[in-house]
């Protein structure tokens, strides 16, 4: 049951820090959701998230340990 709430802060930790890294304008990896329609451009930067969100979680994994 605890990797349960590992996956959910995990998920809540990428898309809260989706919106900082789409403020930086990186470059698109694959795996990315982009919506174009007319004046309309959302950007989410996935696997930047996920990988950020994973980082952290990790750290406060071992500094908790």
């Amino acid at each position: 049951m605890r990797w349960l709430i590992y996956l959910g802060m995990l998920v809540a930790g990428a898309l809260l820090i989706s919106q900082a890294i789409a403020l930086m304008d990186l470059d698109p990896l694959p795996g990315d959701i982009a919506y174009d329609q007319g004046t309309w451009h959302i950007h989410i930067p996935v696997l930047y998230s996920l990988g950020a969100s994973g980082v952290l979680a990790l750290l406060f994994w071992f500094f908790r340990r």
